[in-house]
């Protein structure tokens, strides 16, 4: 082997191992991209999920209180007023509302 084809056979060797090189760090590089974008992506999803079981929480609470409310406005409206449950009803709401006062 002269010196010539050691040189050229050394500057391939080189190339590759340069090729190579570079090729390793922008796979590094392109991983570390993609695992940002997914951390990204997860902390957005994480935050919209956390968001929409709030939204569902409020909305059925709101709603399943307005039921009760309102079908007990109704059925209490329904009876007739002069029964002594009535008169029981509105005494102990006086009587709430006096305690809440003192």
């Amino acid at each position: 082997m002269s010196a010539t084809a050691g040189t050229v056979a050394h500057d391939e060797m080189q190339s590759v191992a340069d090729a190579m090189r570079d090729a390793a760090t922008a796979a590094a590089d392109q991983a570390a991209d993609h695992a940002d974008k997914v951390k990204r992506t997860m902390i957005k999803g994480g935050s919209q999920a956390v968001r929409g079981v709030s939204r569902f929480a409020y909305s059925s609470s709101y709603v399943l209180s307005y039921a009760i409310v309102y079908t007990a406005a109704f059925a209490v409206h329904a009876l007739p007023q002069q029964n002594p449950v009535m008169h029981g009803l509105r005494d102990g709401g006086r009587a709430a509302r006096n305690a809440l006062k003192s």
